[in-house]
């Protein structure tokens, strides 16, 4: 299997850089081809600009427009293109980050609004009132997995169903959601290690261990159920459940079978 882990951490000493590393060495030798995008150590350039595409058009900057001229027309800042090949060729892709202000760290975020051109992540399929486009479960990442790997140092009953930071699902449903499920990967359940900065030698091994099972089980573990937009569910254009779909759900649970 191809497996890329796009891996967000400014510190290689710690206990995120330890468990990438624990991640890389585990995945090869059980025979997977792995590329890292480690994107502190690459100095990934986070803001979307005029300048990721080398043949601006002139006139006001406008991001979308400018992210579809580009990815069309191979005018796509170098970095750009070369995480985009990362991501065709990966079967599997693992984000890995620490949990900061309830979301990936900035940096990783810029990755996804800079890669996810348009065209390539978002934009593509037709649009008529029986098909909205190839997303949420279909695009061009369709047929790949996904998983966030995820430290933080919240307690794990603070991302309880009742605990105040809110459930860790939910947090993590934008991620998993609107930015793995959107473009078509099949999303696997997130893996979330806890209260990291009372980690000591005998929780490392546990982790190491939690960590191995996931990774060996990366191409059999059942994903998260989320329902396909142009899966029968959804009115369209709407892009609303139908009534008669769950309607005692609400918020983020009804999108899941």
């Amino acid at each position: 299997m191809n497996i890329l882990i796009v891996y967000a951490h400014p510190e290689s000493q710690s206990l995120n850089g330890s468990l990438k590393d624990f991640a890389v060495s585990h995945l090869q030798a059980a025979g997977h081809n792995v590329q890292v995008s480690d994107l502190y150590a690459m100095q990934w350039k986070a803001a979307l600009d005029a300048g990721d595409n080398t043949a601006p058009a002139p006139g006001p900057f406008k991001p979308s427009q400018d992210s579809q001229r580009a990815y069309k027309n191979g005018t796509q800042s170098p970095d750009i293109a070369a995480e985009q090949e990362k991501l065709q060729w990966a079967d599997t892709v693992i984000f890995q980050f620490p949990l900061w202000w309830f979301s990936m760290p900035a940096i990783m975020k810029g990755w996804v609004e800079r890669v996810y051109a348009y065209g390539f992540a978002y934009g593509v399929g037709e649009h008529s009132d029986k098909h909205w486009g190839d997303r949420y479960g279909e695009g061009n990442m369709a047929g790949k997995r996904a998983m966030l790997m995820v430290t933080t140092g919240g307690w794990e009953p603070h991302y309880s169903a009742r605990g105040i930071n809110g459930p860790i699902d939910d947090l993590l449903f934008p991620i998993n959601h609107g930015i793995l499920h959107y473009p078509g990967f099949t999303v696997l359940p997130p893996l979330v290690f806890y209260r990291t900065d009372r980690t000591d030698e005998t929780r490392y091994a546990h982790m190491r261990h939690e960590l191995a099972e996931r990774l060996n089980t990366l191409d059999s573990t059942s994903p998260v159920p989320f329902r396909q937009q142009n899966g029968g569910d959804y009115d369209i254009p709407a892009l609303t459940l139908k009534a008669d779909i769950t309607p005692e759900r609400k918020g983020f649970a009804a999108h899941l079978k």
